[in-house]
């Protein structure tokens, strides 16, 4: 046999016998592992917490608005319909003036005390003991004239002529003088709440 024919066969020999070579597995790669710096984490918890700071004046909010109707149903006194219409024979002199005739309008019954609403007829002529400087100790007073007219004096604020259809408030404890008014001059009151204290200065 020739050489090369043996060479040949013996290379096909050799081939035959190997064992195939098993293709190698794709590698993986490992996910990469983020390490957060410790200024971004603070950072984050910062932002965190200011968000949770945020929403606690919301909720606190949220929790009064649905408690706000039962907290004003114990505040506020029950009220009833009440309707005042003009008699003359109303006006009486037994309020708080000797030189007034007062009309009371019923309001302090039907607000349980919380208002007292009156119109005030001005009795002349106006004296010294109409002048007399005081107060009233009260949350709320406001005066409109409805005839007339009247000149008083308020501390801080000065001399003012209120004709008909000047309304004013009187700041709780302002001292003021009545000083002088027409012979006709009506006025409506409403004050808050319906007893309070006068005081003369």
């Amino acid at each position: 046999m020739p050489k090369a024919a043996a060479k040949a066969k013996t290379a096909k020999r050799k081939t035959a016998t190997r064992k195939p070579i098993a293709k190698a597995k794709p590698v993986r790669k490992a996910k990469p592992v983020y390490k957060t710096r410790p200024a971004a984490r603070a950072k984050a918890k910062s932002v965190a917490a200011k968000l949770v700071r945020a929403a606690k004046p919301r909720r606190k909010a949220a929790a009064k608005r649905k408690s706000a109707p039962a907290a004003q149903a114990k505040t506020v006194p029950r009220q009833k319909f009440n309707v005042s219409h003009l008699d003359s024979s109303e006006f009486k002199r037994d309020g708080l003036r000797s030189y007034a005739a007062y009309r009371d309008l019923g309001m302090a019954e039907a607000t349980n005390g919380m208002v007292l609403a009156h119109v005030i007829r001005m009795l002349p002529p106006c004296t010294d003991e109409v002048r007399k400087r005081h107060y009233h100790d009260v949350q709320l007073q406001l005066v409109y004239v409805l005839k007339g007219w009247m000149k008083n004096e308020f501390e801080g604020e000065g001399e003012h002529l209120m004709r008909e259809g000047s309304c004013w408030i009187q700041p709780a404890q302002i001292r003021h003088t009545v000083l002088d008014y027409s012979d006709d001059c009506e006025v409506l009151e409403i004050v808050m709440p319906a007893e309070f204290a006068t005081a003369e200065v």
